[in-house]
């Protein structure tokens, strides 16, 4: 199986292509995309864009609904989790 590498929260990680960045953090184990403003993590519910619980920080650009992009080789993101 091909895998491309991601960089999450300063870690190199090998993911799927293919995927969403949502599945992909998921996959390998990140289950805490951001913090709510009382403190608790949050992750992703629906899975399309909706919810608004998965956003990141994808190469620098803040909240990003990580289930609305796929990886790519070399993507930096960030967790709030």
């Amino acid at each position: 199986m091909t895998q491309i590498m991601l960089e999450v929260d300063g870690k190199l990680l090998p993911v799927r292509p293919g995927v969403s960045v949502a599945a992909a953090l998921w996959n390998t184990g990140v289950t805490g995309f951001r913090r709510s403003v009382h403190g608790e993590p949050r992750a992703p519910l629906c899975g399309m864009g909706s919810c608004h619980e998965c956003r990141v920080t994808i190469d620098g650009r803040l909240h990003q609904r990580a289930c609305l992009f796929e990886v790519r080789p070399g993507m930096r993101i960030e967790t709030g989790g």
